[in-house]
């Protein structure tokens, strides 16, 4: 696992995003899978890593849109995008 990117000015938002996150790491971690947010970019660009089966799964663009992206976006309406580094 990398070193998380956070500028100071957006660890507000980052504590947000990390909130998003654990409410639907248990969905990731039945299924053997796990996610980790990596960095915030100063343009609002969250990117994430993806762990253990969501790194390889086919069906993790469905799982990315629905449930990762609409997670952040409720919480951080301000975030432009949301990438996953290891797809």
């Amino acid at each position: 696992m990398s070193k998380q990117i956070i500028p100071k000015h957006l660890v507000e938002l980052a504590a947000r995003i990390e909130g998003a996150l654990s409410q639907i790491r248990p969905y990731l971690e039945a299924d053997q899978g796990d996610i980790t947010l990596q960095e915030i970019t100063d343009d609002l660009i969250v990117k994430v890593e993806l762990h253990g089966s969501c790194a390889g799964c086919s069906l993790i663009d469905m799982t990315m849109k629905g449930g990762v992206e609409s997670a952040i976006k409720a919480v951080a309406p301000e975030v432009k995008e949301i990438e996953a580094i290891n797809l």
